[in-house]
C-alpha cells in the first residue's frame, strides 16, 4: 500500500518532520512518500504564498505529484494544515485515495481558534527549544514572515470567507476515514474533529487520552497501532 504523508506548517522532512510516523510504519507493507509543501523544506523557492485558495493549490500539487509518479491508488495522511490538505486531496482525487487518515486538523476558524492562533503569533510565545528548531531550518526571519503570514491568513479566513477553510470538501469525500484526536490538543478543540466526523460519509473517530497536538511525538505508539491497524483493515470501524 502506498502512503502520501503531508506534514504541517513549516514541516521539513529532511528535518524530521513526522519522523515517529514514516520510520516506524511497517515498510514492508507500505511504500511511503513524504513532501514539503510548497514554501516549506527544501521545497523553496519560492516562498510561501498564502494568496487564497492555497489550500487547493497544495492539493493540486500533490494529487499531480503522484500522478508523475504513476501511483494510481493512495491512502492520504495529514497532520494539522497538512490533514486539511489530505481532506481536500480526498475530496478531488476521489477514484484514487483508498483511505484517508488526519489529526489536528481543522475545517473552519473559530474564535477559539483565533485566540489561540494570536496568542502564538509572537516569537517570544513559543517554547525556545521549538522556535529554535525552526530558526535552525529556515532562519528567524523566514520563520516569523511565514507564520505570521499564517496568523494573518487564518484571520483573513474567519473575517472575510466565514471562517471556511474546507467545509465544502468534506461531503465530497468517499474513502474510509479515521480522524483521530488528542484529549489535551492545545490548538485544537473537540468540536473539530466531531464536525469533520459527522460531515464525512465513511468516517470514525478515535481519542488518545491525554495527547497533545504533537501526540505524533507524545503518543506515537497510539497513534501508530491506530493508523497500522486502519490502513491495515484491522480496526473496526464505528463509521457514521
Amino acid at each position: 500500500m502506498t502512503l502520501l504523508v503531508l506534514p504541517g506548517i513549516l514541516g521539513s522532512v529532511s528535518k524530521g518532520t513526522l519522523k515517529t510516523i514514516i520510520w516506524n510504519l511497517d515498510h514492508k507493507k507500505y511504500t511511503i512518500i513524504v513532501w514539503d509543501a510548497p514554501g516549506f523544506g527544501l521545497s523553496r523557492p519560492p516562498d510561501r504564498n498564502y494568496a487564497p485558495g492555497f489550500f487547493y493549490r497544495d492539493a493540486d500539487y500533490a494529487i499531480s505529484l503522484m500522478k508523475i509518479l504513476n501511483i494510481n491508488k493512495y491512502s492520504v495522511l495529514g497532520w494539522c494544515f497538512g490533514g486539511v490538505t489530505a481532506m481536500i486531496v480526498a475530496s478531488k482525487a476521489i477514484d484514487n485515495v483508498e483511505k484517508l487518515i488526519q489529526w489536528g486538523a481543522i475545517s473552519f476558524v473559530t474564535e477559539n481558534d483565533l485566540k489561540y492562533y494570536r496568542s502564538m503569533r509572537s516569537n517570544d510565545a513559543w517554547p525556545p527549544i521549538v522556535i529554535q528548531k525552526f530558526f535552525d531550518i529556515y532562519g528567524e526571519e523566514y520563520f516569523t514572515k511565514t507564520w505570521q503570514g499564517l496568523v494573518d491568513t487564518v484571520e483573513n479566513i474567519a473575517a472575510n470567507l466565514n471562517g471556511d477553510i474546507c467545509q465544502e470538501a468534506l461531503s465530497k469525500i468517499m474513502a474510509p476515514t479515521l480522524v483521530i484526536h488528542g484529549t489535551k490538543d492545545e490548538a485544537v478543540d473537540m468540536k473539530h474533529p466531531l464536525y469533520i466526523q459527522n460531515n464525512i460519509k465513511k468516517s470514525s473517530l478515535e481519542l488518545i487520552q491525554d495527547g497533545t497536538h504533537h501526540m505524533h511525538i507524545s503518543h506515537y505508539n497510539q497513534l501508530n497501532s491506530l493508523i497500522d491497524n486502519f490502513l491495515s483493515g484491522n480496526y473496526l470501524p464505528h463509521f457514521n
